[in-house]
């Protein structure tokens, strides 16, 4: 966050200063006879200050331990040594650590809370994400005074913004009686954290027009929202005031100006800006390569991490965190393995980044065993290696063991987030476990997390995946409207239930609530208006993504739209823009043409998409079955015979379908012909008894009189 220390630590200093004056001045006028006692009194008084000032040296350098050791035997502590402590866990985000002190010097006979030490205890607070402490603080700073503080007061809003109460964030700020750069600064970083880059823009120009002189830390926020929200124009003006300020050769605003043009589509611009920097250190490599991975340019990426591994920069952790988390979006897991290689050499496999990013690659390209071998493995987890390992198991479809991770998580390690619970709701959306789905919706109540943006989709999802559409418009009608990942899963589910002019109808409101619809968003309207036919509407939206929210269409989107040109019967529309769209070719969209082929009877588009469908996969069971389904169809008996000879000389085997059910909170899965279930025979046997039940009732039905009458 930008609420620097630095301001309470030079504060610090000089009330020690003041304080050491003013006991010479009491000294000086002191009349009484008592002169050992004056003597004493200053020399105490001048061992403190020595003793403070060794303390903030230890703090300094990071040595927490020797200063925690050096504070625990210190016979007297004043409110700077309990300050400088405090300081000390705040910075090294040891945030439990630094409210048990706070907590503790709040209890402590003739010591003074100030505005200082109360800033650091929030800041404590926004790291802990511990409202309810934030808000007891809160009402004590309104109290005591101490709320008028511009160290409190920017100290309260970043507290408030980083908890997810932006609101509040923003009433704090609108209520101080004094604002420096600090307080401007966190509440703009506040808004563009939490999503509302226009907002924080708005901020930023109240800013300038209240005189405040900006430094490269507003800077740097205001071009990180330029880049949030596409303003281009807006982040070109930036840039010039940076230049007239000098402050564009920072390198940390150097940094986000290259970002912003990136995100704004302006890949030259950025990378002119890089190329041009003085030093092109650590901190611009990987903002680069992070920002390529963020714009789904991983090739960019991966060739800018090779520059970088030939120019003398060694990458850190966050640099291969990023690469790798290039390398998981490509599913490319011979460099994956090179990479997890290379962290092994150079001994930063034990970073949390690093490994979480590993195991995401791994997960990714669907090695599940490996990215649990190395969870296994780490030294230490994190609430973001729990929530990674479960959502593996959860996207890979593997419900058991997703559930097996969150009891195991909830027994031993952090409590679990939303991320974690979504993943589990996603799996029992996925796999229709309504019930089980029903639970976790009740756990995520009694814990609090229920109007969380993540868990509100996740409900969403599972009810309209389970069959339970009025439930999740329900969940939907009681949130807030304020993030667009709600709105998506809503879209989608009505989408998916065929409630098409549903989906369309609450995409279209999207606008007024002051939200942005993202790529996921399209394809569920697409979706939409595939499913009722309306093709003119899906190449309008298609358009619209590109044109007015400069989104450029994904594989998926060129998927909706060509299912929508099958559907519609389109057929050589379908096939042209298969051909022309600016993607690597694959099975899915060649299948969907081939479905469509056999539902309309067209035999010659049937067969050239066939063809192209067994250029990448020879041995696809579906493809040969269905062209030979598409020739029976119109009496071509002898090429749909061609067809089978070829899949029985191929020694192609169709897949065998498979269904699950939930007995006594298991799922289990049953495929055709397999009898591996550790119940199997008993199953076997009840099957057999019903099926000779079957067979005994429907003779009994045929043996009956011809005449009965109805």
């Amino acid at each position: 966050m930008v609420l620097s220390i630095r301001p309470p630590i030079r504060r610090l200093f000089t009330t020690s200063t003041i304080a050491y004056t003013e006991c010479i001045d009491i000294l000086v006028s002191e009349t009484k006879p008592n002169h050992l006692a004056q003597k004493t009194h200053f020399v105490n008084h001048v061992d403190m200050l020595e003793v403070n000032s060794q303390l903030k040296q230890l703090v300094k350098a990071g040595n927490l331990n020797a200063a925690r050791g050096m504070f625990d035997k210190m016979p007297h502590r004043d409110e700077i040594s309990w300050t400088n402590m405090i300081s000390g866990y705040v910075n090294a985000s040891d945030s439990c650590e630094a409210l048990v002190l706070f907590s503790t010097m709040w209890v402590q006979p003739g010591l003074r809370m100030d505005h200082f030490v109360l800033s650091l205890a929030l800041k404590a607070c926004a790291l802990n994400m511990n409202l309810y402490y934030g808000e007891l603080l809160h009402g004590y700073s309104v109290k005591s005074g101490f709320v008028n503080s511009v160290f409190v007061g920017s100290a309260l809003l970043d507290m408030y913004t980083k908890v997810g109460k932006i609101e509040q964030g923003c009433r704090v700020f609108d209520e101080m009686p004094i604002r420096n750069v600090v307080s401007w600064t966190a509440i703009i970083t506040g808004l563009v954290r939490a999503g509302y880059a226009k907002e924080g823009l708005v901020y930023f120009s109240e800013m300038q027009r209240s005189k405040v002189e900006y430094d490269s830390y507003s800077f740097a926020i205001a071009l990180k929202a330029c880049a949030d929200y596409g303003a281009l124009n807006y982040g070109r003006a930036i840039h010039a005031k940076t230049i007239k300020k000098g402050l564009d050769e920072s390198s940390f605003v150097a940094n986000t100006l290259a970002t912003m043009y990136n995100k704004c589509g302006k890949l030259d611009y950025g990378m002119r800006l890089f190329e041009k920097m003085r030093t092109q250190d650590v901190v611009s490599w990987t903002t680069i390569i992070t920002t390529f991975v963020q714009m789904g340019q991983e090739e960019h990426a991966i060739e800018a991490f090779m520059k970088m591994k030939k120019s003398d920069v060694s990458p850190n952790e966050y640099t291969l965190a990023a690469v790798i988390s290039g390398v998981a979006n490509l599913a490319r897991i011979e460099w994956g393995e090179q990479l997890h290689a290379h962290v092994l050499r150079i001994g930063l496999v034990n970073s949390l980044s690093v490994a979480n990013s590993i195991m995401t690659m791994y997960s990714k390209c669907g090695q599940l065993t490996l990215a649990s071998m190395l969870f296994h493995d780490m030294t230490r987890r994190d609430i973001v290696s729990w929530s990674t390992i479960i959502a593996a198991y959860s996207q890979g479809g593997y419900g058991e063991e997703a559930f097996e991770y969150l009891s195991w998580m909830r027994r031993e390690g952090p409590t679990p987030n939303e991320f974690a619970f979504a993943s589990v709701l996603s799996v029992c959306g996925s796999m229709a476990i309504l019930e089980l789905g029903k639970q976790l919706h009740a756990h995520v109540l009694s814990v609090g997390l229920e109007h969380t943006a993540m868990i509100q989709s996740a409900l969403i999802n599972l009810y309209s995946k389970c069959g339970s559409i009025k439930e999740a418009s329900k969940i939907f009608d009681v949130t807030e409207n304020d993030d667009i990942v709600s709105w998506t899963a809503m879209i989608n589910g009505y989408a998916e239930h065929g409630c098409s002019q549903e989906a369309i109808d609450l995409f279209e409101k999207i606008p007024t609530f002051g939200l942005k619809p993202d790529s996921v968003t399209f394809i569920g309207v697409l979706t939409a208006c595939s499913h009722a036919g309306l093709v003119d509407l899906g190449f309008h939206y298609f358009n619209l993504m590109s044109n007015e929210y400069r989104i450029n269409p994904s594989k998926e989107h060129y998927g909706c739209m060509i299912d929508l040109l099958c559907r519609a019967g389109r057929l050589s529309d379908a096939e042209y823009m298969i051909k022309s769209m600016p993607f690597q070719r694959d099975d899915v969209v060649w299948s969907t043409l081939l479905r469509a082929c056999r539902v309309h009877g067209d035999i010659d588009c049937g067969t050239r998409t066939a063809e192209e469908i067994l250029k990448l996969d020879p041995n696809c069971a579906g493809t040969h079955i269905t062209l030979a389904n598409i020739y029976a169809s119109k009496g071509r008996w002898r090429e749909a015979a061609n067809v089978r000879k070829i899949m029985k000389s191929k020694g192609v085997i169709k897949e065998p379908g498979w269904s699950c059910i939930k007995v006594k909170d298991q799922v289990s899965a049953f495929v055709a012909g397999d009898r591996s279930h550790p119940q199997g025979e008993d199953i076997y046997c009840m099957l057999d008894l019903l099926a000779s039940r079957t067979e005994i009732a429907i003779r009994g039905v045929s043996s009956l009189p011809n005449d009965v009458e109805d």
